[in-house]
């Protein structure tokens, strides 16, 4: 997906996470992800950039789709799909 079809996504959580160091971002995407339902989209913004390799391999790892990122000014926006 490009940057705007990821800005256009309806998201059903956004995880805050920015400001945070790995392994924080990741754990708090872990932790909300069960209040998203299935096939439903999570948003974790995140300023450590470790985040953008993280996300995709986790998702992947569990069985969610990692859509992709989109950079802002500071902070990366990445999002889900919940799989399972």
């Amino acid at each position: 997906m490009n940057a705007e079809e990821l800005k256009a996504l309806e998201v059903e959580k956004t995880v805050d996470a920015r400001g945070t160091a790995c392994p924080g971002p990741l754990l708090e995407a872990k932790r909300a992800i069960t209040s998203v339902s299935k096939g439903g989209i999570m948003e974790v913004l995140s300023s450590d950039e470790g985040t953008n390799e993280d996300i995709p391999l986790w998702s992947k790892k569990v069985g969610h789709e990692y859509l992709g990122n989109v950079e802002e000014a500071g902070y990366w926006r990445l999002f889900v799909k919940r799989g399972k």
